[in-house]
């Protein structure tokens, strides 16, 4: 039996042949995202593991987008420490107030394309399956371990393959859609499961509907929410890829 597009993903991403649903694999990151409200806390759990600069400064992007502009001396405080860490770690990328959306800026920048893993320190980073990517949310924990090692472990989940046929109705757009998907699935029905959107109405969707799509898998406990990169991806992707464009999807 063949694997889902997620299962593709993590089997590569861990260096195996093939993985099944259920099983634990230590897999290799390829990109970790931060905004403004979790960076400190992900770096501080990383220098408590006792390590003090990033795997790789050109996989880690982060965002002052939450808070922004500042609305607090506080929060001011936390965006100068960070600027302050992105100087120190030396990242590349770095986008600060008035750049726009994490999850929307780190598509339209081409920071992710097809096959790649991306986990983010924060729960709606399952957008980016839109991308035909394993996109997913985690603890500041968990990031402090990638930012570290550039490794995560993860169960493989089980995939929910959603079709859907058919023209829409006049007014009727990828947010209805969705949720009507979570009605009829549930508030948890998807739980640690890859929610995989398929069917004619997909596959004429542009980029910014399927991302709708992605981004509110995980208001049904989803691991993820994840679309097969096809010709519309690769249009998107075409002058704004950071990296070469994955042909293993």
């Amino acid at each position: 039996m063949g694997m889902t597009v997620s299962e593709k993903i993590l089997a590569r991403a861990s260096g195996r042949d093939k993985v099944q649903p259920g099983e634990i694999v230590k897999a290799e990151v390829d990109l970790a995202m931060m905004p403004d409200l979790t960076t400190i806390l992900s770096f501080k759990a990383m220098k408590e593991m006792g390590v003090d600069r990033v795997w790789d400064n050109e996989k880690v992007v982060i965002f002052l987008d939450h808070v922004a502009p500042a609305s607090s001396l506080q929060a001011a405080t936390v965006h100068r420490d960070i600027r302050k860490l992105v100087s120190e770690q030396g990242l590349k990328y770095f986008y600060d107030v008035n750049s726009g959306v994490c999850h929307q800026v780190l598509s339209e920048r081409g920071h992710v394309t097809p096959g790649m893993l991306v986990v983010g320190a924060d729960s709606h980073t399952c957008t980016h399956g839109a991308m035909g990517a394993f996109a997913t949310g985690v603890g500041s924990t968990d990031m402090g371990a990638v930012l570290a090692t550039g490794r995560l472990w993860f169960r493989v989940p089980e995939t929910i393959r959603v079709e859907v046929e058919g023209s829409l109705q006049h007014n009727v757009q990828p947010k209805d859609i969705i949720l009507k998907i979570i009605g009829l699935i549930g508030a948890d029905g998807a739980t640690y499961k890859a929610v995989e959107f398929s069917g004619e109405t997909i596959r004429k969707m542009n980029i910014s509907g399927r991302m709708t799509l992605c981004n509110m898998a995980i208001e049904m406990g989803g691991k993820t929410g994840i679309v097969e990169a096809d010709d519309e991806t690769a249009n998107f992707l075409s002058n704004r890829c950071k990296t070469n464009i994955n042909p293993m999807i």
